[in-house]
């Protein structure tokens, strides 16, 4: 009696291979390397980012931030697993479409607010006291253009 094992192994070896497959290539074709980096260019690789991209390069951040300061957390952890649910995110949209202009999510709009609050924790600190005391107001409320204003 012949053993089914060979068959079971390809069928497996091709639901396996076929997605592993895809997502080299995509990874490849994307330049998904370059969004391990600190570089702000990587930023731009999708044609949607570089009027941000642009916009970073003439304002006052561009000095002292890139795209990670502001939109990654700044664990290692929290920022690759960030960088990852993003770029998964991303490639969906990318693949099956989105709507123009990009919107921040709320859970990468929680991670800029902590990056804005860190940085500026003197300033944050005084308005949160006059403004609202006892409850943090939202630094991206009034400031949404700053870092890559158009």
């Amino acid at each position: 009696m012949r053993s089914r094992l060979p068959l079971i192994g390809g069928v497996l070896g091709l639901a396996l291979g076929i997605p592993a497959g895809l997502g080299l290539f995509t990874f490849i074709y994307a330049d998904g390397a370059s969004y391990m980096t600190n570089d702000p260019t990587a930023c731009a690789n999708c044609h949607v980012m570089q009027n941000h991209l642009d916009a970073w390069a003439k304002s006052s951040h561009h000095h002292v931030a890139v795209c990670n300061d502001c939109h990654t957390p700044e664990n290692f952890i929290g920022k690759y697993l960030t960088k990852a649910s993003n770029g998964y995110h991303h490639s969906m949209a990318f693949t099956f479409g989105f709507k123009e202009p990009i919107r921040i999510t709320p859970r990468n709009l929680e991670v800029t607010e902590a990056a804005c609050r860190k940085c500026h924790a003197d300033i944050v600190q005084a308005i949160d006291a006059v403004h609202r005391p006892g409850e943090a107001m939202s630094c991206v409320r009034c400031h949404s253009q700053v870092g890559h204003a158009e």
